[in-house]
């Protein structure tokens, strides 16, 4: 039996179609057949080379849902339940060895060294060779995370918490915001939307959204935010007045930077009031520098500055069930569908901004 995969073969190239025997599946493993897979703005950076964790040629995509096609022995889901042949499932992109210093004495597995993640590290040339969810099949790895998917849930619905959910998750981990603080969020992608979401469930008085699309900032509303801010018709610090008329002229208790920028993360540190927060979550690869006073700027005010890197099967399984809680809601996320045929155009939609989420479905 063969699957389908659309390669990344050369950089700032189309994927290119690619048919791939399954190999039988070692202890452990767990064949998926993809229902949905995400395409994420990580998806872009890594097809135009950004990404130094790749090796070519190696299939994309972090994010999936699928249906249990085999298992090679038997395999539990993240709450102790047995996973069987035709259980539609979702998984957590990242496997960490559990040996090392990160995971065993930290217990932050997002650090571990030898961590793989599916269409990220894996190259095709790597057994089992399906390692990524641009894909018709996937083989997962022993010590993957799964989660059982109720009965009636659109998997493209799902697909957002395996990533930028669970990513923002990991965020509201380390810095939650008390019960009626002002929580401003810069960016708003799926990552932003998810920000959006967990502080109104985490009690935020007042959620602001800034970004430069309407579009993007009409669903900001949808989600729950109170004011948004349209950064191509006010400039910064017009933003920065609003921000800090708001909030008595302190500025807001808590910033969630999602955009990846440079100018976002100093835009978030100025919009911060004395002893607030700012969390970096959008960075993904270098975003570029800015000038930064380590006294005015972090000393003085107190501030805490805390970096997001990638998320654990904790925040997998929180975002998996804020979702769950209302897939409504988050399937207004999903803006493109396209056939997995289609990767190409659906990555050329994505770096064009055009959708907020797009999903590939079988062909």
């Amino acid at each position: 039996m063969k699957a389908t995969v659309l390669a990344l073969e050369q950089y700032n190239q189309p994927l290119v179609r690619r048919e791939v025997e399954i190999p039988a599946l070692a202890k452990g493993q767990v064949l998926v057949k993809l229902t949905a897979a995400g395409v994420c703005g990580s998806d872009v950076h890594m097809w135009k080379g950004e990404d130094s964790r790749l090796r070519l040629p190696m299939v994309l995509g972090h994010e999936g849902v699928g249906i249990v096609a085999a298992l090679g022995g038997p395999k539990l889901t993240i709450d102790g339940k047995e996973l069987h042949e035709g259980d539609p499932v979702i998984w957590n992109r990242g496997v960490s060895c559990g040996e090392c210093y990160y995971c065993k004495v930290l217990k932050e597995t997002s650090f571990c060294p030898r961590r793989k993640v599916v269409g990220i590290n894996l190259s095709l040339n790597d057994p089992p060779y399906l390692n990524g969810c641009f894909a018709d099949h996937i083989i997962l790895a022993e010590g993957t995370d799964f989660y059982l998917i109720p009965p009636g849930i659109d998997p493209a619905v799902l697909v957002t918490a395996s990533c930028s959910g669970a990513t923002a998750a990991h965020a509201f981990d380390l810095v939650r915001p008390e019960p009626g603080e002002t929580v401003v969020i810069i960016g708003p992608g799926p990552l932003g939307l998810f920000a959006v979401a967990l502080a109104k469930a985490y009690g935020a008085g007042q959620v602001v959204l800034t970004g430069g699309s309407q579009s993007r900032l009409g669903l900001g509303k949808v989600f729950g935010a109170d004011l948004v801010l349209d950064r191509n018709k006010l400039s910064a610090a017009e933003r920065r007045e609003l921000i800090f008329e708001i909030t008595g002229g302190r500025g807001a208790d808590m910033i969630v930077e999602t955009s990846g920028t440079a100018a976002g993360l100093e835009e978030a540190i100025g919009l911060t009031r004395m002893g607030g927060s700012v969390l970096s979550v959008g960075a993904s690869q270098p975003g570029g520098t800015f000038l930064f006073d380590g006294f005015e700027d972090l000393t003085r005010r107190n501030l805490r500055l805390q970096g997001v890197w990638v998320s654990d099967a904790r925040h997998f399984d929180r975002a998996v069930r804020l979702v769950l809680n209302n897939p409504d809601l988050f399937a207004k996320m999903v803006t493109h569908r396209f056939r997995l045929s289609q990767a190409n155009e659906a990555l050329a939609a994505v770096d064009r901004r055009e959708a907020v989420k797009a999903i590939l479905l079988p062909d």
